[in-house]
């Protein structure tokens, strides 16, 4: 059975991070599974986001300690870069993506997490970054999108700590956006994207992309960027159908094919 199974949808996918026997621990075939997987839904141009989400009761546990063990610095260097450049394309995907985190979210599996979009929580969810009790640091992004969410204070003591944390301590903390009961975390995971996909698919992958370009600028920087992808969407067939609806008074008929 496949590492990564994945359902699409009107508009977007539904992704399942299937290996249960090891809570969805990451290993280099599978962090590569999941590359593929984002190119692939990245390519389809009838997909506007992608919802991740776990088998069993992880979402991702974390790394596979297994593979870890015995590795030497060159091979973590190696593993680590991987991690980071799978999350980084992901992140940087035209894809919205959700991670509906659906029971443990450990190391590794929060760092995915810390790569989509943004993130809805069961209620049954713990999460942390535990390297340090293991020796080691998160290596995958951790440190870097942690403390670019939620401050240096807030992620120092995640890290620092290595303690795992409760959905409801999560959302407090800015982690996650919303908690649900775990029953019903993926239908209003889906509810959500369902409402994304109804927008104007060329607004948002600018929006998107306006977004991360301004993380790593400084605001003048992100203004300019900003500016340049809000005069281009005025060239657009979707902008004019949306603007024309909004005067007539009906709900737009936005087209999603690539323009």
């Amino acid at each position: 059975m496949s590492s990564i199974q994945t359902e699409t949808k009107e508009g977007y996918a539904l992704v399942t991070i299937n290996r249960p026997e090891t809570l969805n621990a990451l290993d280099a075939t599978l962090l590569s599974d999941i590359s593929k997987t984002i190119d692939t839904l990245t390519a389809d141009r009838s997909l506007v986001g992608a919802i991740w989400t776990g088998t069993g009761k992880a979402f991702v546990a974390g790394a596979d300690i297994s593979k870890m063990k015995d590795m030497t610095k060159a091979e973590a260097e190696v593993f680590s870069d991987l991690g980071q450049s799978t999350f980084r394309k992901l992140e940087l995907s035209r894809l919205v993506s959700l991670a509906a985190l659906n029971g443990f979210t450990l190391g590794g599996g929060l760092e995915l997490a810390l790569a989509c979009d943004f993130r809805f929580a069961s209620d049954k969810a713990k999460l942390g970054l535990p390297e340090v009790s293991l020796g080691l640091l998160p290596g995958f992004g951790g440190t870097q999108r942690l403390t670019r969410l939620v401050g240096s204070g807030i992620a120092s003591q995640w890290i620092f700590s290595g303690e795992m944390f409760s959905a409801e301590d999560s959302l407090r903390f800015g982690v996650v956006n919303r908690v649900s009961p775990a029953e019903s975390l993926i239908q209003e995971a889906e509810s959500v994207m369902k409402t994304i996909c109804s927008r104007g698919a060329n607004a948002i992958e600018n929006a998107k992309k306006a977004i991360r370009l301004g993380q790593d600028s400084s605001l003048d920087q992100g203004l300019q960027k900003e500016k340049l992808l809000f005069a281009g969407l005025f060239e657009t067939a979707e902008s004019k159908e949306g603007l024309q609806a909004f005067l007539e008074k009906r709900k737009p008929n936005f087209a999603k094919e690539s323009k």
